[in-house]
């Protein structure tokens, strides 16, 4: 009874020791897939991590896409300050037709 006594502290040593390992394993494993995860969300962005650094992908516009959007941006603008100019002659003929 006493070598039985003596090796029943041991067991319950490796069982602790066995039951961290585990957890430990599991950690990293998951742990793994969530950078794997990270890894592939960030190539959807054109986001590339390398050994030498991060790569950032530009996605290609053509000059046509380009000059049709910068020329629609201009035009709305160019629109929105005549509403606003035109908005403006219409209160004044408004407030003047009042004084009257």
């Amino acid at each position: 009874m006493g070598a039985i006594g003596n090796l029943i502290p041991l067991a319950i040593l490796f069982a602790f020791v066995g039951g961290a390992a585990y957890v430990g394993y599991q950690i990293y494993l998951w742990s793994n897939q969530l950078a794997d995860r990270g890894v592939r969300k960030m190539e959807k962005k054109n986001v590339v991590f390398s050994k030498d650094g991060m790569k950032v992908g530009v996605k290609e516009v053509r000059p046509e896409d380009y000059a049709d959007r910068t020329q629609r941006a201009f035009v709305k603008t160019w629109n929105a300050a005549q509403e606003d100019k035109d908005a403006g002659k219409r209160k004044s003929s408004r407030t003047s037709s009042y004084k009257k």
